[in-house]
C-alpha cells in the first residue's frame, strides 16, 4: 500500500495533482481544499489510498492522515465510492463527518452533490460505531444534549430509509420501551439499529399471528 507521496508538484488541475518524484510524475486525485494549498514548483506531502480496479489504479490524496482514515472507512458503505467518498470530504471536514455519523444526522450527508435522503440513510445506517467523534465527552451538559436531541435525528434517518414519520416515532417508542438503558444512553446509532431490528422481529411476529389464525 502507498501510504503516502512526497514530491515537487508539477500540475495542478481541477481535481487532480500531479507530483514529480524523482522524474516520475504521479497524477492524484484531491479534494478542492487540498488542491488549493498545492503550488507549482513547490514540495508537497500527499497521504495517499490506492483504489485498484481491474481496468485502473488511482490514487487519492489527502492533507492528513485523518482525512485518508475518513475517507477509507466511507468506502465501507454499499453504493458509496471513492468519487462519492471525496465528494463528502469536499463538503464537511472529517470531525464533522465523525459527529454526523455518530448522532445519525443523515441530512448533513445530504448537503452532498450526488447524495440524496435514502443514501444519506445507508451511509448513517452502515458508519454506526464506525467513526466516532475524538474527544467524544461524557460531561453533563453533553448529556443533556444528546437526551434532548437522538429521538428527531432516529426519526429522521428513518424517514430518509422510506419509514412515514409517524410510523417511524411510534416504532422507536416500542422499541426503546423494551431498552430503556440504551435510550437512556442516547446513542443515536445504536438506537436506530435497535429499532430496525425491533422492526423486524415485530413483523416476523405480526406474519406469525397471521398464520396462527389461518
Amino acid at each position: 500500500m502507498i501510504s503516502f507521496l512526497r514530491g515537487t508538484v508539477a500540475h495542478v488541475g481541477l481535481s487532480s495533482v500531479v507530483l514529480d518524484l524523482n522524474g516520475a510524475g504521479m497524477s492524484v486525485f484531491a479534494t478542492p481544499q487540498t488542491l488549493s494549498h498545492l503550488t507549482i514548483g513547490t514540495e508537497a506531502k500527499l497521504f495517499t489510498s490506492l483504489i485498484v480496479r481491474e481496468d485502473s489504479l488511482t490514487l487519492f490524496g489527502f492533507a492528513s492522515d485523518e482525512e485518508r482514515e475518513v475517507f477509507d472507512v466511507l468506502l465501507s458503505v454499499s453504493g458509496v465510492g471513492p468519487r462519492l467518498a471525496l465528494a463528502v470530504l469536499a463538503v464537511h471536514e472529517p470531525e464533522a463527518i465523525r459527529v454526523a455519523a455518530h448522532t445519525g444526522d443523515g441530512k448533513a450527508f445530504t448537503k452532498v452533490p450526488g447524495i440524496g435522503p435514502k443514501v444519506a440513510g445507508r451511509i448513517v445506517l452502515e458508519l454506526a460505531g464506525k467513526l466516532v467523534p475524538h474527544g467524544t465527552a461524557a460531561g453533563p451538559s453533553a448529556a443533556v444534549t444528546v437526551e434532548a436531541s437522538w429521538k428527531p435525528q432516529v426519526a429522521a434517518a428513518m424517514t430518509s430509509l422510506g419509514w412515514s414519520e409517524k410510523d417511524a416515532t411510534e416504532s422507536i417508542d416500542k422499541a426503546m420501551a423494551d431498552s430503556p438503558d440504551l435510550a437512556a444512553a442516547g446513542n443515536v446509532a445504536e438506537i436506530l439499529r435497535t429499532t430496525l431490528r425491533w422492526l423486524g422481529q415485530d413483523g416476523a411476529r405480526a406474519g406469525n399471528r397471521v398464520g396462527s389464525r389461518g
